[in-house]
């Protein structure tokens, strides 16, 4: 129970004093990315989203850092945020200007020598549920992103002044603003999270202009709208049913689709109060860009009880038939749909699954991997065109779940609640481990697979150089072939990496740049861990 108290006060904000201070032309390649910019014409040396590109194919054309040479990389420069937040954020890169996020501060950095072009604070004006922020999106010269207390903001991107800001999200509902935008055309998509506290998950449009609101969908249905049925007969569960988003979106160019990844539904143990499939919940949602009509949609976790979050709704790819989508989640199943039949064409384990059927009891423990905190967290799979691999970073860790003896109590004030509906132990921190597995795009086959002392959850971005970046725990930043798993270099970075790695050009010479620093929720349970200030780190081979 010890450490069910401290992630629950970790994840309320309770403990924030102690824990929160803080290409290529690949025509002739069978498979390929559907879209490798967010904007038309961009460079190919940028990295414009935080999943690289709308596809979410995190894969960069460049190739002057290669698997002859990448064991030459260095150190070049490294720049810390003033305050211990959790470190969980990706910059983005444009123009050689690299854009990165705290819950509190957006900064602009040179993306050669980590000179500091400009520092934005937010001041909050309200109750921030929980102090976490994956990134931040550019598009029609502003950089956009959401904060702890519910607003949508939008800032020069060339001075850090505010140009407008919004608030879209109310914190006293529980909900809070994490995940990082996604632009396309003169819209923003985002929405907020917060099912742990009893909130109730939607997406929306805003206006890239002026932040209006253009469209919303309900993740969980509103009264009279079309899956309120699978929720059961009271109006009141779907008030707080959860479905909320924290993890990147993904767009659909061609279809003009955008696809939401639906959140776990809440109380997250307990189920009786929900009794049927709980849509949206845990599925993969194609809407109108334009209008937010749903299209379709395909639920993986009917019924979740035992917090599955789908997090991820990317790469989109081709093969020569078909375009696919790639989807992961919590419950650690890499499955992959068929763009228009929306059939899944193969759907395969990149973790340790065990009793992710079972039904969480009031009088018994059940040990369940995933746990809670494992599969695949806020960083994605990527894709390479050139190799036809899907690579899956994964945490490996479970827990005990025990179901509460009656619904968790709904609070007025929810700034204190946690909504989860039973109770957790983890295992220990020494028995988690994580796994990087390359997957034969087409087929699913296994291809390598790279054991990790520790869960993996930092970002992985690839190259047409044959190489894959990603961070360990342990504070290395690590190079690979991407043909075999073969590490083929470490750097330190002086913290575990756990937030964005990405690869980008500037000044003519390829850079990799990783976010380190203090993880988060993870540390509450494991305080041995560590981390200090959000930091990110360069390196790049030296200049001949």
């Amino acid at each position: 129970m010890k450490h069910l108290r401290i992630l629950q006060a970790a994840r309320a904000g309770l403990c924030r004093v102690a824990l929160f201070t803080a290409a290529i032309s690949l025509a002739t390649v069978a498979a390929q990315p559907l879209a490798r910019s967010a904007t038309a014409g961009s460079s190919e040396g940028e990295w414009l989203s935080v999943d690289h590109d709308l596809a979410g194919t995190r894969f960069s054309p460049l190739n002057q850092i290669n698997t002859k040479n990448v064991a030459g990389l260095e150190k070049v420069c490294s720049y810390s945020f003033p305050e211990k937040e959790p470190a969980q954020t990706a910059p983005i890169v444009v123009a050689g200007v690299m854009y990165v996020t705290t819950a509190h501060y957006t900064t602009a950095l040179d993306g050669f020598d980590c000179g500091v072009l400009w520092t934005y604070r937010w001041q909050p004006r309200g109750f921030e549920t929980f102090n976490s922020n994956r990134g931040a999106a550019f598009g029609d010269g502003r950089i956009i992103r959401g904060t702890a207390d519910g607003f949508l903001l939008a800032l020069n991107a060339k001075n850090g002044r505010l140009v407008w800001l919004k608030q879209i999200a109310n914190p006293d509902d529980g909900n809070f603003i994490s995940m990082p935008p996604l632009i396309h055309g003169d819209l923003i998509y985002i929405g907020p999270a917060g099912a742990e506290w009893a909130a109730r998950g939607w997406v929306g449009a805003f206006r890239l202009a002026d932040g209006k609101q253009v469209w919303r969908f309900n993740i969980v249905p509103g009264d009279g709208e079309p899956g309120a049925e699978s929720w059961g007969p009271s109006p009141e569960t779907r008030q707080h049913g959860g479905g909320n988003l924290w993890t990147p979106l993904s767009y659909d160019v061609e279809k003009n689709l955008l696809y939401v990844p639906g959140g776990n539904a809440a109380p997250d143990l307990y189920g009786d109060g929900r009794p049927g499939a709980d849509l949206y919940t845990n599925s993969i949602i194609a809407l109108d860009g334009k209008t937010g009509r749903m299209v379709w949609y395909q639920q993986f976790v009917p019924h979740d009880l035992h917090d599955y979050d789908v997090t991820h709704v990317s790469p989109i790819f081709r093969t020569r038939a078909h375009t696919l989508i790639a989807t992961t989640g919590k419950d650690g199943l890499l499955r992959v749909l068929d763009r228009d039949s929306h059939n899944i064409v193969y759907s395969v384990p990149f973790t340790t699954r065990r009793n992710t059927d079972s039904v969480p009891a009031a009088d018994t423990q059940i040990r369940v991997c995933p746990g809670p905190l494992g599969g695949n967290e806020w960083n994605g799979p990527a894709f390479s065109p050139a190799l036809k691999l899907v690579i899956v970073p994964a945490t490996d860790w479970c827990a005990k779940e025990k179901k509460g003896a009656s619904p968790p109590h709904l609070e007025k004030d929810t700034h204190d609640f946690f909504f989860f509906g039973g109770e957790l132990e983890f295992d220990r921190w020494s028995d988690a481990h994580g796994w990087l597995t390359a997957f034969d795009s087409t087929t699913g086959a296994v291809k390598w697979r790279y054991s990790a002392p520790k869960p993996m959850i930092a970002g992985l971005a690839l190259t047409a150089g044959d190489l894959g970046f990603t961070g360990e725990l342990s504070g290395d930043l690590i190079a690979f072939d991407a043909r075999s798993g073969k590490i083929l270099f470490r750097g330190q970075t002086g913290g575990p990496v756990a937030g964005g790695v990405i690869t980008y050009e500037s000044h003519g010479m390829q850079n990799v740049a990783a976010v380190s620093g203090y993880v988060g929720a993870y540390n509450a349970i494991a305080p041995e861990i560590g981390g200090g200030n959000p930091t990110v780190t360069i390196f790049r081979l030296p200049k001949r």
